[in-house]
């Protein structure tokens, strides 16, 4: 008989986006490992970005336990849908470009709901999983974040029952790149370390998706912490043909900060001094654009060789992924973010395709990347090099050999990964 493990996620199908895909498909491969998943997620959440396609994923015959959330973005939704959508999925403008609004809507959601605007469903929770847990038998909960706060879920069942107790962080918490953003006052600040180091001291385990987050909480708790990081699964996914023209596409969302000018300048470069380039290049664009990055394209005269999708299915951006010429991968230029290792890296890998990754040094990233021998990664500075692998690259595939050599793949499969997951509850029993 299988034993009953509780997922609390926030993100599950139709929400779109990477944070959903995780645990959709450890639910998809735990019951090979000897467990029943039990999924705990809100009836009526507020999702900046919705997939049906999803729906289509969810393992048959699952339980899923839905209880109502109440949670600000609603009411906010009147003022500004825009803005609500962009700061829930944490997408937030530099300082110069936020409105009066944005900005009272940040300071609202940083100093009154800590840590994030889902708390007001933490209370209700405890008191309905308390009962359910009892009357199941249910020995191991996992929470899951962002939102960081299904992880005082967990804490606040720790405390009423004898129970093993998970937490899996997608993302850091404190540490994270729009925590600055969210003009915290001194006593949010220390409210939000002080329950960041209770939940870290207090549950049985941890799982972090990087290396560095784990490097981080190393300094706050004693308590074991495994790294599981996100991975692809073996998708049914139509062959398309390679794109005719030298197509350079990214997927995903580009903040303000996911703009790298000399990546574009050494594109402008190669335009001007090569007619070939010029006559096949195309920059694929999927996902929401910052106007700060628009306006670098166009700074560097590229606006017409883009082509700009809003977000498209999760089936669609592999698609596409497999029918670009070459992935580009971009992430913030700062500390904070050498420990972000976005979901669709791993898709890329699999994609076939050579990835071109600009971000901090030393990156965890970086280190996949060359682990697997998947692409080049390349720092914001680093434009001469940035030049001449672009031109590596446009010359194989004007000789029709483009294509990526990848190598020890296996370990980041989903059912792999699910495999490290059993391990890390077996260990708890």
């Amino acid at each position: 008989m299988k034993k009953k493990v509780l997922i609390v996620t926030y993100y599950w199908p139709p929400a779109g986006g990477p944070g959903v895909q995780r645990w959709l498909k450890f639910a998809k491969y735990l019951p090979k490992y000897g467990f029943e998943p039990v999924i705990y997620t809100p009836s009526n959440p507020n999702y900046p970005l919705i997939d049906n396609t999803l729906e289509n994923e969810v393992p048959e015959g699952i339980s899923v336990l839905k209880n109502p959330i109440k949670e600000p973005y609603f009411f906010a939704n009147l003022f500004s849908k825009k803005q609500t959508t962009k700061i829930s999925s944490g997408i937030i403008s530099e300082e110069k470009e936020q409105s009066r609004l944005q900005k009272l809507m940040l300071y609202i959601r940083g100093n009154f709901f800590i840590p994030d605007a889902r708390v007001l469903w933490v209370n209700p929770s405890v008191n309905f999983l308390t009962e359910y847990i009892k009357e199941n038998n249910i020995e191991t909960i996992i929470t899951t974040g962002p939102p960081h706060s299904l992880h005082l879920i967990g804490l606040g069942l720790q405390k009423k029952l004898e129970i093993k107790w998970i937490a899996d962080f997608r993302d850091p918490w404190t540490s994270i790149g729009y925590h600055k953003k969210l003009k915290l006052s001194s006593s949010s600040q220390r409210k939000h370390k002080h329950l960041e180091w209770e939940v870290l001291n207090a549950m049985d385990s941890i799982i972090t998706t990087s290396f560095t987050t784990k490097s981080e909480f190393e300094k706050i708790t004693s308590k074991p912490i495994r790294v599981i990081t996100n991975g692809y699964d073996y998708e049914k996914v139509e062959k398309l043909p390679l794109d005719t023209k030298f197509t350079l596409a990214h997927i995903g969302s580009m903040l303000s900060g996911r703009n790298p000018e000399n990546l574009w300048l050494a594109l402008s470069e190669i335009i001007s001094e090569d007619k070939n380039f010029s006559k096949d290049f195309e920059l694929k664009l999927i996902g929401s654009v910052s106007n700060n990055v628009l306006r670098s394209i166009q700074k560097f005269g590229l606006e017409t060789f883009v082509t700009k999708k809003d977000y498209v299915s999760h089936k669609t951006a592999l698609e596409i992924q497999r029918s670009s010429q070459v992935l580009l991968l971009l992430e913030i230029d700062s500390e904070e973010t050498k420990g972000i290792i976005p979901g669709k890296l791993f898709e890329y890998m699999v994609s076939g395709r050579p990835i071109i990754g600009v971000g901090p040094t030393d990156s965890d990233i970086e280190k996949i990347m060359k682990e697997t021998n998947t692409g080049r990664y390349f720092s914001y500075s680093e434009k001469p090099e940035i030049k001449t692998h672009l031109i590596e690259l446009f010359n194989q595939f004007k000789a029709g050999n483009l294509k990526s050599a990848p190598i020890g793949l296996q370990k980041y499969s989903r059912e792999a990964l699910t495999g490290d997951l059993a391990q890390v509850i077996n260990n708890n029993n």
